[in-house]
């Protein structure tokens, strides 16, 4: 596999490849998955999918941080991140092929 970065395109074609579908159905698909996962992340719910890995929404609290060019203490507001954790089946395939 050559490095890169896989798009929405990218999934389509091999949905259209590998199941058969037209080019327009399986970019519908595609698109749909996707909406039905940020759909669910902006409610306030993690998505899992197994044999892959979990999005996590974490509520980071507000701290104090300082411009590292000047050293001016400023506060940081609250914040809800994203973040991704590689199931271990992930984990285990990435070190293998790396």
């Amino acid at each position: 596999m050559v490095a890169g970065t896989l798009t929405r395109a990218d999934l389509a074609e091999a949905l259209h490849r590998e199941v058969g579908l037209s080019r327009t159905e399986s970019s519908a698909i595609v698109e749909q998955i996707l909406s039905h996962m940020c759909d669910a992340l902006a409610s306030g719910q993690n998505v899992k999918i197994s044999g892959f890995g979990s999005f996590l929404l974490r509520d980071k609290g507000e701290r104090i941080g300082r411009n590292p060019k000047t050293g001016v203490e400023v506060p940081i507001a609250p914040r809800r991140v994203l973040t991704f954790r590689a199931s271990q089946m992930m984990r285990d395939r990435i070190v293998e092929t790396g």
